[in-house]
């Protein structure tokens, strides 16, 4: 079930952001956002928040231009994922910029699983003998890792956004908003985030050695692109100051000052550049990124974007397209799957949901998890085969319930079920052994039930309440797609009483609609639902310019409808 409710918000609030010049209904949608003040609507990157408020990051910097200046030899080790891609290419083209030796190398996540293990140093040391690592979004939790590299005599950087355990790596220097006693205020900077801080504090240290001037200092700014993609497609908290990061990345892609891979992972998702949002990023380039990671190889998204070639960046842009579409069969295979093995599954009885089958991919056991989550909303783990009697699951949350501090309750309460598990609070990893499986749905489902009531498990679809009928504009419209929306920082939704003129399906799957309010009717289509509504509906939706034939015309995106 959903239920369809308003935001609340503070009237004296939303007054002041208005008397601030803010258009009253923007007003009153950032209210309902917790915005206080206009200030946090600032899209320039001098309202960054400065990089020394990062625990441990001058210390990062004077190392790292100590280790350039010793012409070092540094590997990055980066993640398999969209976050972890867009960070190593970060990392590579601003050190480099800086006058680093470095390169990279990036674990293939069947092999070697997540993070700085032992075995991915010794990989490391015979691919690329390294004397220092840098590991970018990940590495808070390679206790052991950190410590073989530091045995061999090789020094580790962890730059890392993930929460840490009990016990934090012995590595020479880490930089993580959410290490204990980081005071700096934006937790929620992404793998990506975190590198690009550790380039402007490495900077102004260089300066500061008179390396580099004003004029003469690497461009920095020319990495927001890369920034933005990598911001959006990790799923964090779009706060204040990544909002900033996202709104200069998205209006260089707007103006077609981005990287070649990125231009090209446009073309190839059909996407136009000029007007890039950051649904493009998380639900068009993100995904074909993340497809290399999850089929084959992430190295080739690497690639992507850390070539200046634009003939080998549209190859490969391909390539990823291609695998993306790969990845899409063999998820719904997957889901079709899952949903058989949930035949007999009743929200009614069960909090969570654990499920296994021997014939998944690991590389897409998440996404499918995803999907099981939206349909079922409850907390979803997905299980595959990892061989040798061990089974890999992936788990994304719903709100209210903390994923990794779940699986550390799991493990403190049955110290043997858990073989490794990481994470954040709606998306997580674990190891567990096969013959564990039934014990472990026991467990997880028991936290469940601890953590969770009906009202909870129930859907709450949050709206910005009625939309007067003088802003259905595209005027209106241009001044929400203004703003950079995401994750924590929800676009508005509305909702209103319509008479509903005409209804029919499209392609089986999708409702399309003629609705009407106060005399004026409107085109509406309703994705993924093809359940027609009665004469009077309740309806949420999004405002959308939809162009056709020269013309641009307002258009309603249903997001849930129910009778009036």
């Amino acid at each position: 079930m959903t239920r369809i409710v308003v935001r609340p918000y503070g009237i004296a609030n939303a007054e002041r952001l208005q008397q601030g010049g803010l258009h009253p209904v923007m007003a009153r949608i950032f209210a309902a956002r917790g915005l206080q003040d206009q200030r946090e609507l600032q899209s320039e990157l001098n309202a960054l928040i400065p990089p020394p408020g990062l625990l441990h990051i001058d210390a990062a910097a004077v190392y790292l231009a100590d280790a350039i200046a010793a012409k070092k030899k540094m590997v990055i080790v980066a993640d398999y994922d969209c976050d972890g891609a867009t960070a190593c290419a970060v990392g590579l083209r601003g050190l480099r910029a800086m006058g680093a030796e470095i390169d990279y190398i990036v674990p293939n996540r069947f092999e070697y699983g997540y993070g700085l293990t032992p075995e991915i140093v010794a990989l490391a040391i015979r691919e690329k003998s390294p004397d220092i690592i840098v590991t970018v979004d990940n590495g808070i939790a390679s206790i052991d890792g950190v410590e073989e590299a530091n045995r061999r005599g090789i020094d580790v950087v962890v730059t890392d956004h993930h929460l840490p355990g009990d016990t934090l790596p012995a590595a020479r220097v880490i930089v993580n908003p959410n290490q204990p006693n980081c005071g700096f205020p934006s937790k929620n900077l992404a793998g990506v985030g975190v590198m690009f801080y550790v380039l402007l504090a490495l900077r102004a240290e260089m300066r500061k050695r008179g390396i580099f001037d004003a004029a003469t200092q690497p461009k920095l700014d020319s990495l927001l692109d890369l920034v933005a993609l990598g911001t959006v497609a990790d799923v964090v908290k779009l706060d204040a100051n990544n909002r900033i990061l996202v709104a200069q990345g998205l209006k260089r892609m707007r103006a077609g000052r981005m990287h070649e891979g990125v231009a090209a992972l446009f073309r190839a998702a059909s996407r136009e550049a000029r007007k890039a949002s950051p649904f493009d990023l998380g639900f068009a380039l993100g995904p074909r990124l993340n497809a290399a990671g999850r089929l084959a190889d992430m190295s080739l998204g690497i690639e992507c974007l850390t070539t200046d070639d634009p003939g080998r960046a549209w190859q490969i842009a391909q390539q990823l397209d291609e695998i993306n579409r790969e990845r899409r069969t063999i998820e719904a295979d997957m889901q079709e799957t899952a949903l058989t093995l949930l035949d007999s599954f009743n929200p009614q009885n069960k909090t969570t949901i654990s499920v296994f089958d021997a014939g998944w991919h690991q590389g897409v056991i998440g996404i499918v998890a995803s999907r099981l989550k939206d349909k079922f909303y409850r907390p979803t783990i997905t299980f595959a085969d990892a061989g040798d009697g061990w089974i890999k699951g992936s788990g994304r949350s719903i709100a209210g319930f903390h994923l990794r501090d779940a699986l550390d309750l799991v493990s403190k309460h049955a110290p043997t079920l858990i073989d490794k598990f990481g994470g954040h609070a709606m998306a997580a990893g674990l190891t567990i052994r096969a013959d564990a499986f039934d014990a472990f749905s026991d467990a997880f489902e028991t936290v469940g039930r601890d953590w969770l009531d009906d009202n909870q498990l129930e859907r709450v679809l949050e709206t910005d309440g009625s939309l007067e009928s003088a802003y259905f504009t595209t005027q209106f419209i241009e001044l929400i797609n203004n703003q950079v929306w995401g994750q924590g920082f929800a676009p508005p939704v509305f909702c209103d009483e319509f008479r509903v003129v005409n209804q029919r399906i499209l392609k089986e799957r999708h409702l399309k609609l003629t609705l009407e309010k106060d005399g004026q009717q409107f085109d509406a289509i309703w994705f993924g639902n093809s359940t027609s509504l009665p004469g009077h509906a309740r309806v949420a939706y999004r405002l959308d310019a939809n162009e056709f034939n020269g013309r641009t015309r307002v258009q309603l995106l249903v997001e849930h409808a129910e009778a009036a």
